[in-house]
This record gives C-alpha cells, structure tokens and sequence, in this order.
C-alpha cells in the first residue's frame, strides 16, 4: 500500500508510542497486556489506512467538474461567496469521514488565479458556518470553459493540519491532487450559478474520478 508523503512524521511519533506502550505493559502486565495491545494494534493500523494513496484513473476533463475528495455529498445551495467570486454561486460541500481517503484534488482544469489560507476555528465539519469561521484555504481555478471556479479545503474538529501545494500561476488538471487535510474535514466547491449539478445530497464521491457536475463553454 503507497502511503502519502504527508504521512511521515503522523507514523513516525504513532510508531514510538505504540512500542512505547507495548513495552510497558509487557513488562508490567504480562499475558493482560493483550487487552491493551490489540485495540492499539487496530487504532495503529487505521493510521496507515488513514494516508493510503489509491490508484485512481484521472482521465482529461475540459466541462466535467470532478469530486475534489471522497466523502459524502451533504450540501448543494445557492450561496453567497464574498471572498473571491463576490456574488452568488452554487456551493457544493463534501464531508470526509476520518475513513475517507483525504488527498485533495482539483475539481476542474485551468489555471490558479488566486489561492489564500484563513487560520480560524475548529467546528464541526458539517457545520454550515464553518466553512468561513474554521481554519480553511480558499483557491480559485480560472476553468477551460472560461468560468472561475472556488474549492476551499476546511479544517473540522478533528482536523488541524490542511495542506495546500498550489500557487498562483500555476496549471490546474482535474483530478490531480492539490493539498492533504490530515484527519476528518469538509470541501466546498463554488460553481457558477448556470452549472449543471449532477450529483444529489447524500451521494458518496470518489475523488478525481466521480462527475459531480457540468460547466458549458
């Protein structure tokens, strides 16, 4: 299993405690000490599963919007997006469990006209407000189709490291990764309001490889 490069120094500092805590309850509790080693062992392994690198197959997109994360679909509106865009668009928000694969992709090709980082918060994820009061970066991808198109990565409770590899300047390919959120969080895209939304409330997403929506040229 290919693990991602943030990964290094979660599995370093995971791996001396678990053989910290291993040892002493070998030598303090003896054959009882398998009450404690075997839930630690499957807390351990969940680390591992947590920054697996999956082999997707990222194809060329030019209207598609991709899912930008895996996670499940749990809002689409019509909002108002003050940061970038300054007027009314459809926000589509998708919550990744701490289970989910958490590399971040772009949803759509083009290039990186803006990109920003908001320290803030730590609300719950699927909390409406924390996608302008938590922690969170906000990059804005100008599309092949000729729209400007808003992701923002969200920190949530668990969640307090996001990562963002981007510049400005920079060539956008849908579906190819971005940044890393480390442990459980929310993205929302912000797509023009002529969009064609194909994805519902409740739908699970597969990052870079799921069409959640269409922008005409």
């Amino acid at each position: 299993m290919k693990l991602h490069k943030e990964s290094k120094g979660t599995i370093t500092v995971a791996t001396i405690l678990f053989a910290i805590i291993v040892a002493v309850s070998i030598y303090f509790l003896e054959m009882w000490s398998l009450l404690i080693i075997i839930p630690l062992l499957v807390i351990y392994s969940l680390v591992f599963w947590f920054f697996r690198v999956p082999n997707r197959d990222i194809q060329d997109h030019v209207e598609n919007v991709i899912a930008p994360v895996d996670g499940k679909v749990v809002m689409i509106k019509e909002v108002e997006e003050d940061e970038f865009i300054k007027g009314k668009a459809i926000q589509v928000s998708i919550f990744m469990s701490p289970l989910n694969v958490h590399i971040c992709r772009y949803p759509v090709s083009g290039n990186v006209i803006y990109k920003k980082y908001h320290p803030g918060k730590y609300l719950v994820a699927w909390h409406e407000k924390s996608s302008t009061e938590n922690e969170r970066t906000t990059v804005a991808v100008e599309s092949l189709t000729h729209h400007k198109v808003v992701f923002r990565q969200i920190a949530g409770y668990v969640a307090r490291r996001i990562v963002f590899y981007c510049n400005e300047g920079d060539a956008a390919k849908a579906g190819h990764e971005f940044g890393f959120i480390k442990f459980g969080s929310r993205m929302d895209i912000f797509l023009p309001l002529d969009t064609e939304i194909i994805c519902k409330i409740g739908d699970k997403t597969k990052g870079g490889v799921d069409v959640i929506a269409k922008m005409r040229d």
